[in-house]
């Protein structure tokens, strides 16, 4: 393959991420910077993620994308290549020619006097601005969405804020409206804040705003996530914020990330010094499967990977309907004996 001009083609479909993204996998959905579909070939689902935001080229570029369910990873030429069964280089080349409009002309060299904007750190200013801009849980109509999902261990919980008049503008145009919201902060393995997370809330808090889609996340996820303690040897990660914070009600003292997808959670970063990690798991196929990579990305690493298993969908299920007591109870076969007493005894 012509790496130069293909690497070329690549960029210039990645300026256009999200219409390609329409065009070509038409299942999925876009969340946050992120397009969201089941797979390459556009089954729904939520396994695999494109960047939509990004440098032209190298880690991290606008159409690069991973399945978390696979383990496959490519750029928008592999998408069109799957979607459109196109076995040579020069028809792929030809569809995203047709795509863009017009014949590819010759790649332009960047100037050094005229870089880039960062397109990254503007959504990363906007999300820290936004979660600035909120106020704490405490007795506000996200602490009673919280409660309503039976968890009520939020004492000391900062990265959670709440909003009251949060913008969300749908997907398919329309009226901006303006709904109360949980705030979530995402944060890097250094604690810097690289995005927020929304999920916008119905006017009394008594569960998700009736929207579609009722969360949303601005700035950069992959690999982060919304941490409830600071790990040093142990740590628990999940996908969904309720989800982990139902574990965190039976083990209050045991460092926790939320990782918001199936997706980010078989991609979430891991920090040194890690000897176990607690993967808690929800009983769909894209977590089962995020799971088992995050399992054995963590054992190739010399890390310890134990599955936490809920009884229902997920462990919020598990809380609302066997309640905490009972949950802990479940969790204590699941905890790895050395750290039973160090986290399941203390707390509340």
């Amino acid at each position: 393959m012509p790496r130069l001009i293909a690497s070329d083609i690549a960029a210039r479909l990645g300026r256009q991420a999200e219409a390609v993204c329409r065009h070509y996998l038409p299942a999925g959905r876009k969340t946050g910077r992120y397009w969201i579909v089941g797979n390459v070939h556009n089954a729904p689902g939520r396994s695999m993620f494109v960047r939509l935001v990004g440098p032209d080229t190298g880690k991290g570029a606008a159409g690069n994308w991973q399945d978390a369910g696979t383990g496959d990873y490519g750029d928008l030429l592999d998408i069109i290549k799957a979607r459109c069964g196109l076995p040579a280089f020069r028809e792929v080349a030809n569809e995203a020619a047709r795509f863009l409009g017009k014949p590819l002309p010759p790649p332009i060299a960047s100037s050094p006097s005229q870089p880039r904007s960062d397109t990254s750190s503007e959504f990363g200013h906007a999300a820290r601005r936004l979660f600035r801009m909120s106020h704490n849980l405490s007795g506000s109509l996200a602490e009673t969405y919280l409660r309503s999902r039976g968890l009520t261990h939020l004492a000391g919980v900062t990265a959670l804020r709440f909003h009251p008049r949060c913008f969300y503008k749908p997907d398919g145009g329309g009226l901006t409206e303006q709904w109360p919201a949980l705030l979530a902060a995402v944060t890097d393995l250094k604690g810097r804040q690289t995005g927020t997370h929304r999920t916008w809330l119905a006017r009394n808090g008594a569960g998700k705003a009736p929207l579609d889609p009722p969360r949303r996340a601005m700035g950069d996820l992959l690999g982060h996530g919304v941490r409830f303690g600071s790990p040093r040897d142990v740590l628990a990660v999940g996908e969904g914020i309720e989800s982990v914070l139902s574990v965190r009600e039976a083990l209050p003292v045991m460092p926790m990330m939320a990782a918001l997808s199936a997706g980010h959670l078989a991609a979430v970063l891991l920090s040194r010094g890690l000897k176990r990690l607690y993967i808690i798991c929800d009983r769909d196929p894209a977590g089962e499967r995020a799971a088992d990579r995050l399992a054995n990305r963590a054992f190739e690493s010399g890390i310890e990977p134990v599955l936490l298993m809920p009884m229902f969908g997920d462990f919020n299920d598990d809380l609302q309907r066997l309640g905490r007591v009972a949950l802990r109870a479940h969790l204590l076969d699941q905890v790895h004996p050395e750290d039973r007493h160090r986290f399941l005894c203390d707390g509340p």
